[in-house]
């Protein structure tokens, strides 16, 4: 059956027969055959060839779906299992949320290299609203995200905090180094990542919190983009002190000083379940955590 789903797979991913069976390393009609023993088993059509691709049917939705999980569980147990009498090894799919990713994932990964050679790590990095997404569809085995998570299927640990600052360029005419009012706050440029983000996330609650309605907001999909363009005096943000420390001891980016501020979030490791946690998910997220505390 893991063979069939596997097969049933790569056909839904590629929606072409022959591209599954170039991946697979099969024939086109052994896919062909593996496709019929999986519809015969289920009882109903999984796929409809047209001219141009495949499709899956509706009752082919479901079984790919599950196809998936069964399959990510499926290996997820072979590991465990090969685990308990071994040191770790084999792949360890990451994800996370830019801040993390661009700015403390790598020195973590590094450490994990030195430590832990065997284990091979592969990451994705997207906002907050992907990772959790790759999570609850296998195709990640561990997260680390910023913002809240609502997701009622997925563990969440919380391992760090972060603080958060109201930032403008270091040669910014519109502020000196008093307090700034809101008032100011409120008629600037703001600069904000895109919706899904945590730091978007923690943009809007800043705004709330604060009882402010700037009207000119630009949207960036990268907090190195945003950086630059607070440098260049474009306009104001919010962001993790984490991402500006060199930016900060060069003076070309300012912490500005505004009541209320700076504010506190979390950073949070997230998987599907803490049963299913391989020794390598769980050597990561200790390594996380030593790295957090130094």
């Amino acid at each position: 059956m893991d063979q069939l789903l596997s097969v049933f797979i790569s056909v839904a991913d590629k929606r072409n027969f022959s591209r599954a069976a170039e991946e697979l390393h099969m024939t086109q009609p052994a896919v062909s055959q593996q496709i019929q023993q999986l519809e015969k088993y289920i009882g109903t059509k999984l796929l409809l060839r047209t001219n141009k691709s495949v499709e899956l049917t509706k009752a082919g939705n479901i079984v790919y779906l599950h196809a998936k999980e069964i399959t990510a569980l499926y290996k997820r147990m072979t590991m465990l299992v090969n685990e308990l009498n071994n040191e770790p090894t084999g792949p360890l799919k990451i994800g996370a949320s830019y801040t993390f990713g661009e700015y403390v994932l790598p020195h973590i990964l590094a450490r994990m290299k030195n430590l832990f050679p065997n284990i091979i790590p592969s990451v994705q990095i997207g906002n907050t609203r992907d990772i959790a997404r790759a999570i609850t569809s296998h195709e990640i085995d561990v997260g680390i995200v910023e913002g809240d998570i609502s997701q009622r299927n997925i563990a969440i640990k919380t391992v760090s905090t972060d603080q958060m600052f109201i930032v403008a360029g270091g040669n910014y005419q519109n502020f000196s180094k008093m307090e700034v009012s809101l008032e100011q706050l409120e008629q600037e440029n703001w600069i904000v990542r895109e919706e899904g983000s945590g730091t978007r996330d923690a943009t809007e609650k800043l705004f709330q919190a604060l009882q402010i309605s700037p009207p000119r907001l630009m949207e960036f999909g990268s907090t190195q983009l945003i950086k630059e363009a607070v440098e260049a005096g474009l306009g104001i943000s919010y962001l993790s002190e984490l991402t500006f420390k060199k930016e900060r001891l060069m003076d070309t980016i300012r912490a500005l000083k505004v009541k209320g501020t700076p504010i506190k979030r979390n950073f949070s490791v997230i998987t599907i379940s803490p049963e299913l946690h391989t020794k390598s998910i769980n050597l990561f997220i200790e390594l996380i955590e030593n790295h957090l505390k130094n």
